[in-house]
Parts: structure tokens; C-alpha cells; sequence
């Protein structure tokens, strides 16, 4: 699902810094090749609730509560503003009163929106009038905008208690929600569509939305939640099954380059190895063991030249290392088995991903097709790629 970025690293640092710097662009070459319709924010659930959060550029703001567990959708738009219908053009202004807006519709029997306020509060500075991170201007304003009177309560209370302990003074508007207007189609889900657009919310937060669970609503989670069986306790992914090679053995059984990579930490050339544009479905495992590490729906074409992955199938089978080679400080990524040298992580991967970039060796990957795990020993592990 990830979509191919094919800009270079400098290029993307640069015009995020940019378009942050600068807040509302005109972009009338894409606007004029994107659907402009707007989105329909009509939910069939007639139980479900809904608040409107303005916490500066709505791309972030909308991605990170979608992720939030118990949020039903999340929509970009427009709100509190005088002009019906607005254009993204016209509220770049700053003249129509408007304030980029999401509408999150969320189950109130799963999150609460207390729960909700409490993760708004994290991603926004409450103190800063009209601007938001790069973002200046009226329509970068905060607020908590309600529907009714006893969210409005919530929210006044919760602000209250927030004013409380700061002698600074919090500027989030709350008040009741005049009007919103949904945004230009290529508005919406713009960061999973765009997984390197600019974004003023750090990466670390969204990580936190997607794992957050409102505990007042869930008090006995694991009682409640039907078990399932976790990823890392199926039989291939056991770590008695792959025993590390001797360094001599190694060195025999791979090329020379492979051992270079894997056994003394060498990097191969980006764009010159055998998986960084392999897009077949399928496993990559570790050289030296056969242990699984990554799945291909978890990997993405970051544009760095060697295969990228969102996460390994499971947390443990791999492990991270301070690396303070070459003049810089990395993590280093290693496998559990095998222990032998991986690749680095970076912080800089598809935000609706989770933000990871595992930058790996094809030197240091065998790859499964699908077709071939079942007769491999791996069968148990396809399921993982519906």
C-alpha cells in the first residue's frame, strides 16, 4: 500500500522545511491534477460521537487521530469561519475566519473524549497563537470545537485543569462548532497518500496514538479482549530452529561480499543489489540461519537504493545497536540468531506506517517467494501476507 517515493533524501528535507516554512502554498499544479470533490463524511454508525480538533497543518492532525484505536474516521476540513464552502486557497487567506479543522468521529463505548483531549494536548503547543509548528497564520489557530453541551463541559473542565497548573495562559479556542466544510479531496488521508509529506506532528507521536488505549473505558483489557496468538510464538519464528554458522563455514558458504556485510559490517552499493526494487510477494530471512525477519507488504521504496521495510514480522527478531562509525551515530539493526549485521533503522520512514525505516543489505537477506514458503517450512507464516 505504501506508495513509491522516488525524490532524494536532500530534496525532501529541503522542501519540507519549505512548505512548512512558508505554511499555506499555492499548489495549483497539483491541485489542478487532483479530484478536487469533497469527501463524504456521512457514518452510518448512529451511536458514534464526534468532536472537531484544530491543531495547525490538518495532514498530521487527521493521520494521527485515525490512528488512535476507537476513532471511526477522521476527516480534514474547514471550521468556524464566514464563508460557505471554502476553497484550501481562500482560507490561506486568513481572511475567511476559517481554522483548518478534522472532524474526528470516534465509538465513545472505546475512547473517551477526555482520552482524545489528552493526545490533542500532546501534539499541539496550547499557548501559541496562530501558528502551529512552520504553520503561521489565523488559520492555524487551535481549538476544541463541540457539538453539545455536555462535551462542551469536558472540554471547559479539561482545559480548566490544563490552566491550572501553568502560569502561562492556553489560547485553544473551545466553543461550540459554528459550521465545518470537509476539504479538497487530495486534502484527505493526504500522509498516506503522501507518506513523506510535510508534517509538523513528530513521528514518535504517532507511534503513541496508534498503541493508545483509553484504560478508563477498557479497565480489564486483557480479560476483555478476545486472545489472539501473538506473531512472534508461531513454530518458524521459534529460536531454537537457527543456529548461527561458524565465521569459517560462513565465509565458504557466501559470496564475498555477503560476508563482508553480514560477519563485518560492510555496506553494499545502493541501487547495485539484488532486492532494493524487488517487489514479488514473499520472506526475506537471515543469511547465515534462515531465521524470518520481514515480510514484502512491509516493505516500501524509500528511494535510498536498498530494500526498506516498515518493521521486522516481530519485534524480537532482530536487535538494535548504538553505531558511532564513520563519523555518525545510527542504530544499528542485527539479527536475533544470527547475529549478524543488518543494516541501520531510521526515524524517517511512511508516518501512517508507524515512521521506521529499516534500511537493510540485500547481502545480508535470502528471499522466499510466497509461492515456495509452504515447501521451505514457513507455511505458517502466509497467513501474515493476506
Amino acid at each position: 500500500m505504501m506508495k513509491v517515493w522516488k525524490k532524494s533524501w536532500m530534496f525532501f528535507f529541503i522542501s519540507s522545511i519549505l512548505f512548512g516554512a512558508f505554511g499555506c502554498i499555492e499548489e495549483e499544479t497539483m491541485v489542478s491534477q487532483l479530484n478536487a470533490t469533497k469527501k463524504d463524511t456521512s457514518v452510518s454508525n448512529e451511536v458514534a460521537s464526534q468532536v472537531y480538533l484544530a491543531g495547525g497543518c490538518f495532514w498530521g492532525v487527521e493521520q494521527y487521530f485515525a490512528l488512535v484505536p476507537g476513532v471511526l474516521d477522521a476527516v480534514s476540513g474547514y471550521s468556524q469561519g464566514t464563508v460557505e464552502n471554502p476553497s484550501y486557497q481562500e482560507v490561506c487567506t486568513g481572511t475567511t475566519g476559517h481554522t483548518e479543522t478534522v472532524q474526528v468521529i470516534y465509538d465513545s463505548s472505546v475512547v473517551s473524549l477526555n482520552h482524545l483531549l489528552n493526545l490533542y494536548f500532546d501534539i499541539i503547543d496550547p499557548y501559541s497563537i496562530n501558528q502551529q509548528g512552520n504553520d503561521r497564520g489565523p488559520q492555524y489557530r487551535t481549538g476544541i470545537y463541540y457539538t453539545n453541551e455536555a462535551d462542551g463541559q469536558i472540554a471547559q473542565n479539561f482545559v480548566a485543569e490544563k490552566q491550572a497548573s501553568t502560569d502561562r495562559k492556553i489560547v485553544v479556542e473551545v466553543e461550540p462548532v459554528k459550521n465545518f466544510f470537509p476539504a479538497e479531496a487530495y486534502h484527505q488521508d493526504y500522509l498516506e497518500k503522501n507518506p513523506f509529506g510535510y508534517c509538523h506532528i513528530s513521528r514518535d507521536k504517532f507511534r503513541k496514538a496508534a498503541s493508545s488505549v483509553d484504560t478508563s473505558l477498557v479497565p480489564n483489557l486483557v480479560e476483555t479482549v478476545k486472545p489472539q496468538e501473538e506473531v512472534s510464538q508461531l513454530p518458524s519464528l521459534e529460536q531454537e530452529r537457527y543456529l548461527r554458522p561458524s565465521n569459517e563455514v560462513l565465509q565458504e558458504r557466501l559470496s564475498p561480499l555477503q560476508y563482508e556485510v553480514t560477519v563485518n559490517a560492510a555496506t553494499e552499493r545502493p541501487f547495485f543489489n539484488e532486492f532494493w526494487d524487488n517487489h514479488e510477494a514473499g520472506l526475506y530471512v537471515d543469511i547465515a540461519t534462515g531465521e524470518p525477519l520481514f515480510l514484502s507488504t512491509d516493505k516500501f521504496d524509500s528511494g535510498c537504493g536498498w530494500p526498506s521495510f516498515t518493521k521486522p514480522i516481530a519485534t524480537e527478531l532482530v536487535t538494535e545497536l548504538v553505531d558511532t562509525s564513520h563519523g555518525m551515530v545510527r542504530t544499528e539493526v542485527r539479527s536475533r540468531s544470527g547475529d549478524i549485521h543488518l543494516g541501520h533503522v531510521f526515524d524517517d520512514g511512511p508516518i501512517a506506517a508507524g515512521g521506521l525505516r529499516y534500511c537493510i543489505n540485500s547481502a545480508s537477506l535470502q528471499f522466499i517467494p510466497k509461492s515456495q514458503m509452504e515447501a521451505a517450512g514457513y507455511g505458517d507464516l502466509l497467513p501474515l501476507l493476506d
